[in-house]
């Protein structure tokens, strides 16, 4: 089958402009963190810039390689030593693009994780809250969903994962508070946003506690789990605006 080609810089452009990465003060560089060749017709989208995701694109001769976790974060160690040297080498002598996209891609109205999370569970958004609305706030929208072990059981069947749960599975839904990742740290928000159950990737010491004394009830549903959405709808829009090839490939996980 024949398919289009974009040039490199267009590319990058267009993802600039389209997840409004200039907004955000993040803890990486957001956009093309390793330049490769300059026409792209195969991409391949995936959580984390893995040697396991990098080595895998290979094997369906990908142009450039889209995630959510990349390279280069805030604080980490900077030389090329290790298995970054053999991530970033792999991709060098491959000439292999790499595009990485961390809160824009959680913060996308459309795309992002957050949106494409509540989409997968079934969740009508009716708010945001926290920092730049990044925590959305919302209601199931199929009616039999009436609990928070109704809920676990959604999130077991539409994620994949049994969710540790703080708090009572017989607890009558309010609203629900959702973010993904490592977002443990915007409960508090939540709880002051309304919600009476929280849904997250993650869930830290003091944060048990919170939930506990607050009586929310905290669903801990995998970060990996929980942010594989938002690339792999990103993945389909660029597919369909560029007539690329597009591969989305998960790489196990299981936190």
């Amino acid at each position: 089958m024949n398919r289009s080609s974009v040039d490199r810089d267009d590319f990058a452009k267009y993802l600039e402009q389209a997840l409004d990465i200039n907004r955000f003060r993040d803890y990486c560089p957001n956009g093309m963190q390793v330049e490769g060749r300059v026409g792209i017709e195969t991409i391949v989208t995936g959580v984390t810039a893995s040697l396991a995701l990098i080595e895998a694109a290979i094997e369906v001769n990908a142009d450039a390689i889209l995630v959510h976790h990349g390279y280069f974060w805030r604080g980490e160690d900077a030389r090329i030593v290790g298995p970054k040297q053999k991530r970033l080498k792999l991709l060098l002598t491959r000439d292999i693009n790499l595009f990485a996209y961390h809160l824009p891609l959680d913060m996308h109205p459309e795309l992002g994780n957050n949106a494409q999370l509540g989409r997968q569970l079934g969740l009508e958004p009716r708010g945001r809250f926290g920092e730049d609305g990044l925590g959305w706030l919302g209601m199931p929208k199929d009616p039999e969903v009436k609990t928070v072990g109704d809920l676990v059981r959604v999130v077991e069947r539409e994620v994949g994962r049994v969710p540790l749960l703080i708090g009572d599975r017989e607890r009558p839904l309010g609203s629900v508070g959702w973010c993904t990742g490592a977002a443990q740290n915007l409960l508090g928000d939540a709880i002051a946003a309304g919600a009476t159950v929280y849904l997250s990737g993650e869930i830290s010491e003091p944060t048990v506690h919170l939930a506990r004394e607050t009586g929310v009830a905290y669903l801990a549903c995998g970060h990996h789990a929980t942010e594989r959405y938002g690339i792999q709808a990103l993945g389909r829009h660029l597919a369909e605006t560029y007539g690329l090839a597009h591969h989305f490939i998960d790489i196990a996980n299981p936190v």
